[in-house]
């Protein structure tokens, strides 16, 4: 993932890398504009299976 690439869990799900565009934000205390840098940023995304057995509300102790 460090070089921008993927990893597959079978049967868990994958985690990739996802880029965020630089923009300008705001401080919300002293309102001064800044300057964000872009940046990349881990994504999740669920196998099927687990998704369906949330979704059912199974739970394993």
């Amino acid at each position: 993932m460090a070089r921008g690439g993927r990893v597959e869990l079978r049967g868990f799900g994958v985690f990739s890398v996802s880029p965020r565009q630089a923009r300008i934000g705001r401080n919300p205390r002293t309102g001064e504009y800044l300057k964000i840098e872009q940046k990349r940023f881990a994504v999740f995304k669920a196998s099927r299976a687990v998704h369906e057995r949330l979704n059912r509300g199974e739970v394993s102790n």
